[in-house]
């Protein structure tokens, strides 16, 4: 079966989901406590590919796998931080739909200012102050180094903070669950343990594919167009960047051991030991039961 199936997860908090081709599982500790019982969500999915064939097509099937993968990302959080909760006096505090959906929009519009708009508009005062930056290569390539050191920057020090280190924690455990499902072995502790917290298919690596193609694509872009519509040119590329970014994602992770491909998913390999944990015992218990849950789902 793990040579025919393709797993992917994500992080909660407290816990994991994965994502098999026909179900999706989240499992997570209740109070993020150790010794706590695990809270289950699972559904059974039919993929956009199946119910929409042209979602299928090449670049096109990336677009629709990221927005899926959003989608399902915000459930997997509303129902983990609904879990993680204490219990105080008996009764515990949800948080509501509407609530997590506005939490949402908020982290969404957070990081196009911070990850698109605002290293747009250095790179612009940049130019106006020194004219070697209007001209359109330097222009794009300092726009997108910018926007690498704020991304750097930013996972660098949201990784101080303990909630956000246990969801690295639980980054790890995902993927040495995934690696071990994928390498044929019995999905238990001790074989989880021995695999590596990096896997080529992780969102992370997509992320950083997303940056570098980015500063490619903008680059086409004229420096003469004013602010607005270079801004406005960016968020109409996203879809076309993050297809491109899934096809390569996809192909590299058929083809490691090549020498090239090795090479140019390097940097991504590398920002996942910022984004992932050496997780425990019990972090990886979550993992195999979310993974669990997932396969007994899929179509015998």
């Amino acid at each position: 079966m793990s040579e025919k199936l393709t797993i992917g997860g994500q992080a909660v908090l407290e816990g994991v989901m994965m994502r098999s081709p026909h179900a999706f599982t989240v499992a997570v500790r209740r109070g993020g406590r150790p010794e706590a019982e695990i809270a289950i969500l699972k559904q059974t999915l039919r993929p956009l590919g199946e119910r929409f064939p042209f979602l299928k097509k090449k670049i096109i099937r990336g677009s629709a796998a990221l927005f899926e993968a959003m989608w399902l990302g915000i459930r997997a959080l509303n129902f983990s931080a609904n879990e993680a909760l204490e219990e105080k006096d008996g009764k515990k505090e949800e948080i509501g739909p509407l609530a997590m959906a506005g939490t949402m929009m908020v982290a969404l519009a957070f990081a196009l200012g911070l990850f698109l708009a605002l290293p747009l508009l250095l790179t612009n005062l940049l130019g106006a102050q020194y004219a070697a930056f209007k001209g359109n290569l330097l222009f794009n390539l300092t726009d997108g180094a910018i926007r690498v050191a704020l991304f750097l920057g930013y996972v660098s020090g949201i990784s101080f903070m303990k909630d956000i280190r246990r969801v690295f924690q639980y980054h790890g455990a995902e993927h040495k669950v995934i690696g071990a499902f994928e390498a044929g072995l019995p999905l238990t502790v001790e074989n989880a343990r021995g695999r590596s917290c990096i896997h080529p298919r992780c969102g992370t690596s997509f992320l950083m594919v997303v940056i570098v193609l980015s500063i490619l694509m903008f680059s086409m872009i004229p420096g003469s167009w004013p602010l607005w519509a270079k801004a406005a040119s960016r968020v109409v590329l996203l879809p076309l960047v993050a297809g491109l970014a899934y096809e390569f994602i996809k192909y590299s992770a058929k083809k490691r051991g090549n020498q090239l491909v090795d090479m140019l998913i390097l940097p991504g390999l590398l920002l996942q030991r910022l984004t992932t944990r050496d997780p425990s015992d019990d972090q990886i218990e979550v993992a195999i039961r979310a993974m669990d849950e997932a396969l007994a789902m899929e179509p015998r």
